[in-house]
């Protein structure tokens, strides 16, 4: 009886142990990625798309389980303008109106400004284009009144005003990227880390138009590329697009937000099922398209959850 009874509790010992001495199974995650398809001419199906895909997530090859067409799907688009910037930027507003008033009923746009830290909304999104535009002004000015453009990105990825899961999650960032408390190129500015973190899990998509802002204090060279630099990774990272012309202020926004309207309007969202061990994380993703005559843009990190986290 005594040897039954050590036998049973050596084996469970070695039980409790297994679950410490060997790593957990890895599980199938559940991840979604909207993707930028930009045809040369006309617009192709989803299933050639899918067939000219190849995916990997966290440097595994994974299948793709669905491509779905956005055209026509809800948008959400916060115009986010940084709080530093000066006077001259009053030039700029007749470009992001005529923007606002081009775009469809399906997207729903909200202006608002970096302040302190923050995201002020001038208004709740809304696709009245009139309404929009009433928030629009030119900002303060004061140099240093957004302290860093990432923590104000930071806090409007986890106080996204809406609850619309259905809608694409969009953000035009108008600022020249430098950030006031880590003044260097720094790819690991904690600042930015932070913003791509909550940006990913927030299924933010990120665009920026490149405005320096001098205020009362001329920055060197240097500080502007550093800026320049901090938005080409943000938006390389979440899948958008930073549009600069060099160390100068654009002429006109027209261009760019031209080619923001043509990239709404040719949006998928890319689902797929990766590895994952435990709890939802971050991963990394690579996408190529091998369809001729198309050039896609997708994020280079994507949120991977449990299908019961994913489907919430």
């Amino acid at each position: 009886m005594k040897l039954w009874k050590y036998v049973a509790g050596s084996a469970a010992v070695l039980a409790l142990l297994g679950v410490y001495a060997f790593p957990q199974e890895y599980s199938g995650g559940q991840g979604q990625a909207v993707i930028t398809v930009l045809p040369k001419n006309g617009a192709p199906s989803p299933d050639s798309l899918t067939q000219g895909l190849s995916l990997k997530v966290n440097g595994k090859d994974v299948k793709v389980t669905d491509l779905r067409e956005l055209q026509n799907s809800p948008v959400e688009l916060v115009i986010l303008i940084d709080g530093s910037a000066r006077t001259n930027f009053a030039q700029q507003l007749r470009d992001i109106a005529q923007f606002v008033k081009s775009l469809p009923p399906n997207v729903r746009t909200a202006v608002a400004y970096m302040q302190n830290g923050t995201t002020r909304f001038a208004g709740a999104f809304t696709a009245d284009h009139n309404a929009v535009l009433q928030g629009l002004r030119v900002p303060a000015g004061l140099p240093g009144s957004n302290g860093s453009p990432y923590i104000c990105l930071s806090d409007l990825a986890t106080h996204w005003p809406s609850q619309d899961r259905a809608a694409r999650r969009e953000v035009i960032m108008i600022t020249d990227g430098f950030d006031e408390y880590n003044p260097r190129y720094d790819p690991e500015d904690p600042y930015l880390q932070a913003a791509l973190h909550d940006s990913i899990r927030a299924h933010l998509v990120v665009y920026s138009i490149y405005w320096r802002d001098l205020g009362r204090i001329d920055r060197t060279r240097y500080a502007d590329d550093a800026g320049q630099n901090l938005l080409q990774q943000l938006t390389d990272t979440t899948g958008g697009k930073n549009y600069w012309i060099g160390l100068g202020n654009p002429v006109s926004f027209q261009p760019y937000l031209e080619d923001l309207a043509k990239r709404l309007q040719n949006q998928y969202e890319l689902s797929f099922t990766a590895q994952l061990k435990g709890k939802a994380e971050i991963q990394s993703l690579k996408l190529k398209l091998n369809t001729p005559g198309t050039k896609v843009d997708a994020p280079q990190q994507v949120y991977v959850a449990p299908p019961s986290v994913a489907q919430e």
